[in-house]
């Protein structure tokens, strides 16, 4: 009997020949059920439900067909989580033609477009920790970004660091938007709503008086009448930080090294 430990790892749905399958089994298969109606289906289940409850048994009832009927076209449930998870990313269309030297208007579209697929579809959030992200639509959406990132200026070595900088922000961004999103809506509150409850029980609590405060001041200070006009604010000055901090780190590298400074190794004049 071979242990868990010694089993082989989960790599990918992309990795591991799954081919899609289409057709019928000998009969009884349902006409018209195949692997992208499966998979739109189960985006619509997990958009509507949630990660949580889903589950293959909920999808068939969905479909209208027997749980083994699904399973003649995928092997797993992650497997199918995966295919769903690249299906979104088919949303993420390329950005409007731009010139070749406007990486800072790409950035944007590209950061507003996946900031909005993670509001869309809350439950991306938890499957793009757990999978490799291979996919066509998912490797078309990376590409676009790091090709983006060529052309900033920026060093070979520093343009992944610069990459996570971006793109780690909007996904925690979009990540939390999405959440309190949902939370709203089972509360059933508006954002707006939902928000001044929370502020208000807050303010009435002494020991958190301070530290709200200070918080209020911040807020004061950003401005915005409604939640979504003070996310939308935070989003886009946390962005322009980002593009110039990027703007300096090019700057930085192009700037000649000060007179007297010892040459790195490696660099003309050494031996």
């Amino acid at each position: 009997m071979v242990r868990a430990a010694e089993r082989p790892a989960r790599t990918s749905v992309w990795l591991e020949g799954k081919a899609p399958r289409s057709g019928t089994r000998g009969g009884g298969q349902p006409s018209g059920l195949d692997r992208d109606r499966i998979t739109a289906a189960t985006v619509r289940l997990l958009d509507a439900e949630g990660l949580a409850r889903f589950s293959m048994r909920r999808l068939a009832a969905e479909l209208n067909v027997t749980a083994m009927s699904v399973y003649w076209y995928v092997d797993t449930k992650d497997d199918l989580l995966e295919l769903a998870l690249d299906a979104v990313y088919r949303e993420l269309a390329p950005p409007e033609p731009q010139p070749a030297d406007d990486w800072r208007g790409r950035l944007r579209e590209l950061a507003t477009g996946y900031r909005a697929l993670l509001v869309r579809h809350p439950w991306v959030s938890t499957l793009v920790g757990n999978f490799l992200n291979i996919g066509p639509h998912s490797r078309a959406f990376s590409l676009r970004v790091q090709d983006m990132m060529r052309t900033t200026g920026l060093p070979r070595h520093g343009q992944m660091g610069a990459l996570s900088a971006v793109f780690q922000f909007v996904y925690g961004f979009g990540t939390i938007e999405g959440h309190f999103i949902q939370r709203c809506a089972s509360a059933g509150m508006s954002q707006d709503e939902y928000f001044r409850q929370a502020m208000s029980s807050i303010r009435e609590q002494p020991q958190f008086a301070r530290d709200f405060e200070n918080a209020a001041e911040m807020m004061e200070a950003r401005g915005g009448d409604t939640v979504e006009e003070m996310r939308e604010r935070d989003f886009a000055f946390a962005l322009e930080t980002l593009i110039a901090g990027i703007e300096a780190m090019v700057a930085r590298s192009r700037t000649p090294e000060t007179p007297g400074t010892p040459e790195a190794p490696g660099t003309p004049g050494t031996p």
